[in-house]
């Protein structure tokens, strides 16, 4: 890899000239993946891939003028510690937020990279160019949310809000809500069954972490195979897979940890009260973001726990 400092004039042209490219294909990327659900923000990127065109047709003007017409080939990856970019295939499952947060990563670094051109280069009109382009870069480190006031109207935004609720619902709070319920309601009875059987504290603890790292893994692969996201919007599977696979095991290790306590009873009863905190959280979450009445979701919730812990414990004490 070449060091930035031995780079030629005419290689830093060719290396902005390239960047500029590169930079403009990633918002246009970003536009596609945004354009059916975040209309006004794909707009935004598209604009944003413009300007980058228009940095690339000065550069190439010139280089055109002062060094003629062949271009060396040079790319961020031929120079040592400069101008890395993740690879797109990397960057299509990002979120809204994140994709912004992206570009205004962009724009700094490319801001970077002019100044520091322009400070090595002893040619009068490159570093003209070079500092202008800096300017421009620096001007535009926020200009992803710039664009976003310009060009989104209140409507676009309360449109785009409501869509990235409803992304949220899907893509995280459904999955994880799944494996909470799962993981604290179906390990109950196994648990408790185990507890009262043994009423040894350590093979309890033992059964329950069997019991919460296995629900975890069948219903992370169950929820990752079961729909690929591409139809409903519900997102990458692998990760909705283990939102709800670490949130299963989280639901079952809740009432597991307690049994860490040696004296079976004084366990017992702890473990009992974290199963109260978890099915009242799982009734505040439904309520919260499921729209579920709080008192309705209480009742099921608790009323379903109640009937698995007492199966738990009738079977155990049989």
């Amino acid at each position: 890899m070449r060091r930035f400092d031995d780079l030629t004039d005419p290689e830093v042209l060719a290396l902005a000239i390239a960047s500029e490219e590169e930079d403009s294909r990633i918002y246009l990327n970003f536009a596609a993946k945004l354009r059916a659900t975040y209309p006004a923000s794909a707009r935004a990127f598209e604009a944003m891939a413009a300007e980058e065109q228009d940095h690339r047709r000065r550069l190439l003007q010139t280089y055109s003028e002062k060094f003629g017409e062949e271009l060396p080939y040079i790319t961020r990856q031929d120079v040592k510690g400069f101008l890395k970019r993740n690879p797109i295939w990397l960057l299509r499952d990002l979120r809204l937020d994140a994709i912004r947060k992206q570009a205004e990563l962009m724009e700094f670094e490319a801001g970077q990279f002019y100044a520091k051109a322009a400070d090595r280069t002893k040619d009068v009109r490159v570093r003209a160019l070079l500092t202008d382009l800096a300017e421009a870069e620096h001007k535009h480190i926020t200009l992803a949310a710039s664009l976003e006031q310009t060009t989104l109207t209140t409507d676009a935004k309360t449109e785009e809000e409501v869509t990235a609720k409803r992304l949220f619902l899907l893509q995280v709070v459904q999955p994880g809500l799944a494996g909470l319920i799962d993981g604290s309601v179906s390990t109950l009875a196994p648990i408790f069954a185990a507890a009262f059987a043994t009423q040894n504290s350590w093979n309890t603890f033992l059964v329950g972490l069997a019991a919460s790292i296995g629900a975890g893994i069948s219903m992370g692969l169950t929820e990752a195979l079961s729909d690929d996201g591409e139809i409903t919007d519900r997102g990458h599977p692998w990760l909705r897979g283990s939102i709800c696979g670490v949130m299963t095991a989280i639901g079952g290790l809740g009432h597991t940890l307690p049994y860490l306590i040696p004296n079976f009873w004084t366990a017992t009863i702890a473990a009992m009260i974290v199963v109260a905190i978890e099915l009242f959280a799982i009734a505040w979450i439904r309520w919260r973001y499921m729209e579920t009445p709080f008192t309705s979701a209480i009742i099921q919730v608790v009323l379903g726990g109640i009937l698995v812990l007492v199966t738990g414990i009738f079977i155990g004490s049989a």
